[in-house]
């Protein structure tokens, strides 16, 4: 452990350049890179490494008191991630504001190769995210998928990247730990998913099926769409769709709670958990 430690006495030290800053400019987008904050997301970034899964921790930056701390998930690091430590007025400089928690690292994606959907077991279910465009809902789904035991979330073009900071934050690092992909039309996703005999619900507000009343199969997918708008109607349309049973006069759910209900639901008819 120790030879690993480097000191940094300076903000402007260019070995720490990536966590400069990280209120006001992201690493989202930028070679797959993202900032992981907090004891458990750093640990959970290192199991994720060691379970052979798509990440990997680049460096870690350390307020001096934390070291030992977090010295066990330390030693779950590859040998030649660099551990650099500072002091609590140099770490504040460095990101910007004050870091109460004082564990940053640096991670990086290295998605393996082919589509995901071919790689899902015979028994999935799988959260479908379509227009996500909030940080913290998209955060709050992968925690939610982590809890129901979901195989895998597909996230459409238009969502955002589940790995800005806040979204990883909020989901406590299950998108380190729950396979995703994003990227491509939802519609055709969904065909793909249909092809591969998946029975789609679609969850809406005044979807047809009491989701409490959703026949179990081997093969399941959870649809949710962006509070407000919710899904497009080519979906709606196309698939069966679901409703989770509310008080009258009430719009909706926002789409963390709502996707899990559904997901709790749908595990259970399939006693996944």
């Amino acid at each position: 452990m120790a030879p690993r430690l480097i000191a940094i006495d300076s903000a402007d030290d260019v070995r720490i350049a990536e966590f400069r800053d990280i209120r006001e400019r992201d690493l989202t987008g930028r070679h797959g890179r993202f900032i992981a904050e907090g004891t458990v997301v750093l640990r959970m970034l290192a199991e994720a490494h060691r379970a052979g899964g798509d990440f990997v921790a680049e460096k870690v930056l350390l307020l001096r008191n934390r070291v030992e701390g977090v010295s066990d998930v330390l030693d779950r690091l590859a040998d030649d991630v660099p551990v650099y430590v500072a002091k609590a007025e140099v770490l504040d400089s460095i990101v910007g504001f004050h870091l109460h928690r004082g564990v940053l690292a640096l991670g990086r994606r290295e998605p393996r190769v082919g589509d995901l959907i071919d790689r899902l077991p015979e028994r999935s279910l799988v959260l479908v995210g379509c227009g996500i465009s909030n940080h913290d809902n998209a955060g709050s789904m992968f925690r939610n998928a982590a809890a129901f035991n979901a195989d895998a979330i597909l996230l459409d073009e238009t969502s955002c990247d589940p790995l800005y900071r806040k979204a990883i934050r909020v989901s406590v690092g299950s998108v380190l730990s729950v396979p995703y992909q994003r990227g491509g039309d939802a519609l055709a996703l969904l065909t793909q998913l249909a092809g591969r005999d998946f029975a789609i619900w679609s969850l809406s507000p005044r979807g047809e099926t009491d989701i409490r009343a959703i026949p179990p199969s081997d093969r399941m997918a959870l649809v949710v769409g962006t509070e407000g708008e919710g899904l497009p109607q080519e979906v709606l349309s196309r698939f069966r769709s679901a409703r989770i049973p509310q008080s009258v006069g009430l719009d909706s759910l926002n789409v963390a709670t709502a996707t899990g209900i559904a997901l709790f639901a749908m595990s259970s008819a399939a006693s996944r958990i």
